[in-house]
């Protein structure tokens, strides 16, 4: 039952999710919540994508959070739950919640102020240390304790207290490069959608019904506003929606206690983050080894979807190939479950 609850959740995220874009994109242009994009990006993106809706993400965050709901209920009503991995998933997708919520007042700034500049470095770090610090405490009185962290081979670590704030560095860096692959059209909805579906796939080994229901809906919500967000985008995610799957992306991991899986399936947003932490750090470096005002750039923009966009790849490309890799990476990500913990 547990299982079929799951496929109509996600089924039901996904419809949910694509007629709310027949209304709910028009209304963002009557309010005139168009995106502003920079002027330090591939030059086509200020003649082809200004003005396009932004804060799209709303549309699947509401379909996700409710279908979720639902089929928690629904679950739980046939008895036989543990209520501890109810807290646990509903904590997680609390988490991703208000990330959302963050990145919507991001987003609604930006907006207001025309321009790509919301919320400060700072004030995004601290809301999302003191989002993840509640997330912990929550999974920590509920009695979710563990701070052991297994290997793909079978070795497990145990980090005690260190787990608490290694893995809330692990969650703070995993949000912001999801919201980094965010910057073509269709690029995060795609990969999340393969990642989600890797991620049902362990959870279902694991027999965590509470996370199999949120990856489904994840899944579905996503999927359902590639509708909308596949390449020419009708609208766009913003970082409402990029911060809430990241935050999504990151409760599966944890909360599947498969932390290593998690970053090895996510390895397409660690990179697409990493690309722009070596680009700024070689342009340091070569500005001041040569006595010049610019430095040197190992890649032609970052993040390095940027880099393949102006090496000539269209976006439907760029998000075939990047997909691809993320679906190699989710099923290395399953295999590995299976081994580890396949009965």
């Amino acid at each position: 039952m547990q299982i079929w609850t799951s496929v109509i959740a996600a089924a039901a995220a996904f419809v949910l999710t694509w007629i709310a874009g027949y209304w709910f994109i028009p209304l963002l242009h009557k309010l005139k919540y168009g995106q502003t994009i920079l002027e330090i990006g591939p030059k086509w993106h200020k003649e082809k994508k200004q003005g396009i809706p932004t804060m799209g993400g709303i549309m699947f965050i509401l379909a996700v959070v409710l279908c979720f709901a639902v089929g928690m209920i629904v679950i739980c009503s046939a008895g036989n739950v543990d209520k501890q991995e109810v807290i646990r998933s509903s904590a997680g997708l609390v988490m991703a919640v208000l990330f959302g919520f963050m990145g919507f007042l991001d987003d609604f700034i930006k907006v207001k102020k025309k321009h790509n500049e919301g919320l400060t470095v700072m004030q995004k770090i601290i809301l999302q240390v003191l989002i993840i610090a509640a997330y912990f405490a929550t999974l920590y009185v509920s009695g979710a304790t563990r701070t052991a962290i297994t290997f793909p081979w079978g070795w497990q670590l145990d980090m005690g207290l260190l787990y608490y704030p290694i893995m809330g560095v692990v969650i703070l860096y995993l949000v912001n490069a999801v919201n980094l692959t965010d910057g073509i059209d269709g690029l995060c909805s795609s990969v999340t959608t393969v990642y989600m579906a890797a991620f049902a796939a362990i959870s279902g080994i694991l027999g965590m019904f509470g996370e199999t229901l949120l990856a489904m809906c994840a899944a579905g919500g996503c999927i359902g506003f590639l509708m909308w967000n596949f390449p020419p985008a009708k609208v766009f995610m913003g970082d409402t929606g990029s911060m809430f799957l990241g935050g999504v992306v990151c409760a599966l991991g944890v909360g599947c206690g498969c932390e290593v899986l998690m970053i090895i399936a996510a390895l397409v947003y660690i990179l697409e983050a990493l690309s722009v932490v070596i680009q700024v750090t070689v342009f340091k470096i070569t500005k001041k080894i040569y006595h010049t005002t610019e430095g040197k750039r190992l890649f032609k923009m970052t993040p390095i979807h940027h880099h393949f966009e102006l090496s000539g790849w269209s976006e439907i490309k760029i998000d075939a190939v990047f997909s691809a890799v993320a679906a190699v990476l989710g099923a290395a990500s399953v295999i590995f479950a299976h081994n580890m913990f396949g009965r």
